[in-house]
C-alpha cells in the first residue's frame, strides 16, 4: 500500500510499526537514522547545532495521576531520544509537567543530548528565583541548557536575573516566549532593544504572520526560534483528514500530515527548532521523521501553502 496514495490520519501513521514494536518495554527504534540524515541547525548566539524536531510537553505531560500513569509516557520520551531528540520544553504554568519530565528522565536511556529548556512564569524578581531553582530540583538538573521568560510575564526583572545567571553558568542560553499574537507588537520592541539567545513564539502553515515580523527580526538580531503550536492545537489534522497527500511530498521525504506540517515550518530559514508536543509513541516518530532527510525549499514551500489552502 502506497501512504501516499491513501488518506493519512494522525492516529493510523505507522500503526503497523508501533503494533510490531509494542512486546519491547519502549519502541526502541531509531528507523529514521538508518537511511537519512538527521535535520540540525545552528543556534546564532554560539553555532551550537539543535536538531530541528524538539518536544513541547504542554497538557501532554500534565499527569496528575500515580506513577503508573505518568510511566506510561516513558515509552514517548524514549522514542524522542532514541531518535535523535535534544530539546524538551516545559514551564511551571504546565502543572505537573515539570515534575513528570524529571521523574521519567531518570528511567529513560540515551538521554546525554538532552537539552532542557524551561520557563519562568511568575511575578517578582525574588518569586522567579525560587520557582527556577525549584524547577532545577523538579528537573534534577544542575543548570538549564535554556531559561525562558514566559508569555513576557514581568520580563525585565526576570531578565536582569537571567543574565546574572548566564554568567554564572547557571544556565547557558535566556530566552523570552509567547504562543499569544496579541503580545506580538510588544515582543517585537522588546527583541529590538534587549539580547536574547531565543525566542518562542506560534508558527505554522495556516498563521504566517510572523513570517514578515518575528522572524526576520530574530535572523537579524541572531537570535534562535522556537516554534510552539505547529498544528495550531491539532486543529489542521480537521482539515485534511481523509485527504491524501500529493506525490511530490516524497521529494522532501514527507510520509505524513503531520511532518508535511513539521517540515514546512523547520524549512524556513530563520526557524532553529520545532516543539511539537503528544503523547503517543506513534505520533512521536511520526514527528520525529521530519527531522530527517530532505526539506522543501522556497518554491516548493509556496506549492504546499496553495496547496493546502485548496483544502
Amino acid at each position: 500500500m502506497n501512504i501516499l496514495k491513501t488518506p493519512v490520519k494522525r492516529r493510523q501513521f505507522l500503526k503497523s510499526i508501533v503494533a510490531a514494536g509494542a512486546s519491547a518495554p519502549f519502541l526502541n527504534s531509531s528507523l529514521y537514522a538508518k537511511n537519512k540524515s538527521a535535520i540540525k541547525k545552528p543556534i546564532p548566539s554560539t553555532g551550537e547545532l539543535l536538531p530541528v524536531i524538539g518536544m513541547g510537553s504542554s497538557e501532554t505531560f500534565e499527569v496528575t495521576g500515580n506513577r503508573a500513569e505518568r510511566e506510561k509516557l516513558l515509552p514517548v520520551l524514549q522514542t524522542f531520544f532514541d531518535n535523535g531528540g535534544a530539546l524538551v520544553d516545559s514551564s511551571p504554568m504546565y502543572g505537573p509537567a515539570e515534575a513528570v519530565i524529571g521523574e521519567l528522565l531518570k528511567l529513560v536511556k540515551n538521554r546525554d543530548n538532552l537539552f532542557s529548556a524551561t520557563k519562568v512564569w511568575i511575578d517578582g524578581k525574588q518569586e522567579g528565583i525560587e520557582q527556577m531553582l525549584h524547577s532545577m530540583k523538579l528537573w534534577d538538573v544542575n543548570r538549564f541548557d535554556l531559561m525562558q521568560i514566559h508569555n513576557l510575564r514581568d520580563w525585565k526583572a526576570h531578565l536582569e536575573t537571567l543574565r546574572q545567571w548566564k554568567a554564572e553558568e547557571k544556565i547557558r542560553y535566556v530566552g523570552i516566549t509567547t504562543s499569544h499574537g496579541r503580545f506580538h507588537d510588544e515582543l517585537e520592541s522588546i527583541l529590538k532593544t534587549q539580547p536574547f539567545d531565543f525566542v518562542q513564539f506560534s508558527y505554522n502553515i495556516e498563521s504566517r504572520d510572523v513570517e514578515s515580523r518575528l522572524l526576520p527580526i530574530a535572523r537579524d538580531k541572531g537570535i534562535a526560534t522556537l516554534i510552539n503550536r505547529p498544528f495550531q492545537r491539532g486543529g489542521m489534522f480537521g482539515r485534511v483528514k481523509g485527504k491524501p497527500l500529493p506525490d511530490w511530498v516524497k521529494e522532501f521525504d514527507c510520509e505524513s500530515w503531520g511532518q508535511f506540517f513539521l517540515k514546512f515550518i523547520v524549512s524556513h530559514p530563520d526557524v532553529t527548532c520545532v516543539i511539537p508536543a503528544t503523547s503517543k509513541v506513534h505520533h512521536m516518530l511520526d514527528n520525529m521523521g521530519a527531522g530527517f532527510g530532505n526539506v522543501p525549499d522556497a518554491k516548493t514551500r509556496q506549492r504546499m501553502i496553495e496547496f493546502y489552502n485548496s483544502l
